[in-house]
């Protein structure tokens, strides 16, 4: 059984999330701040972490921060609708996908069991994808260049897989979240750009001047031709 911290200082909130992960299958724990947060996630080691912004004291993007120094759990925000730009400045620390207040229950159990899969995702024998410089072994999530392993968050991991597989070929920002979440969210789009701009300050020399992940300019994004 999978273990979710759900951070959230609304009790109510926190209540609704609770009764719909126990329902779907998951165990939970509950934190109201974050200074509790960084506590639990450190003594209980839960598989996923969904984490409201607007805390109190420690917010929710020093709780994400703080979570991505120690750890690669994923990591679900949830924020209102004002919010944008912290969404934007979460998904650039390292979460792997945020939910708009007010959301559906149903919605963000989908999208946990979507980042959990990416997590744990396995597709046997020692599958290796070879592009540029750059190695990725799925069965292992692990990213080399040379000798230097890449620590990528699981939502980074198939995102660079996904363009690394066929070099060359042109992604939409729809298609590259459909490949994440199996439905494209035509108004989350925006994350793609987040989650790229990280994997290039990851695996590249000059992430101003990429040579690998490219931008197709009114499109989207590409891996380069080798």
């Amino acid at each position: 059984m999978k273990t979710v911290l759900v951070v959230e200082d609304e009790l109510k909130i926190a209540r609704l999330v609770r009764d719909y992960l126990q329902q779907a299958g998951f165990a939970v724990l509950e934190a109201a701040d974050g200074a509790s947060a960084l506590a639990m996630a450190r003594s209980e080691k839960p598989d996923m972490v969904v984490l409201d912004l607007g805390l109190p004291e420690v917010d929710g993007l020093d709780v994400t921060r703080r979570l991505r120094a120690a750890s690669a759990v994923p990591i679900i925000m949830l924020t209102a609708r004002s919010e944008e730009s912290d969404r934007i400045v979460g998904l650039e620390l390292g979460a792997d996908d945020y939910i708009v207040k007010p959301f559906s229950p149903k919605e963000l159990v989908a999208r946990i069991r979507a980042v959990l899969r990416r997590a744990d995702a396995t597709l046997g024998g020692g599958e290796l994808v070879r592009a540029g410089p750059i190695t990725i072994d799925i069965p292992k999530m692990r990213v080399t260049i040379g000798e230097d392993e890449v620590e990528l968050t699981a939502t980074e991991f198939q995102l660079l897989l996904t363009l690394a597989r066929h070099p060359g070929r042109i992604y939409t920002r729809a298609q590259l979240l459909d490949a994440l979440h199996g439905v494209s969210f035509e108004s989350y789009e925006r994350s793609v750009d987040a989650h790229v701009k990280n994997i290039r300050r990851k695996i590249e020399p000059d992430p101003r001047r990429p040579k690998m992940v490219l931008t197709v300019y009114g499109v989207g994004y590409k891996f380069a031709d080798a």
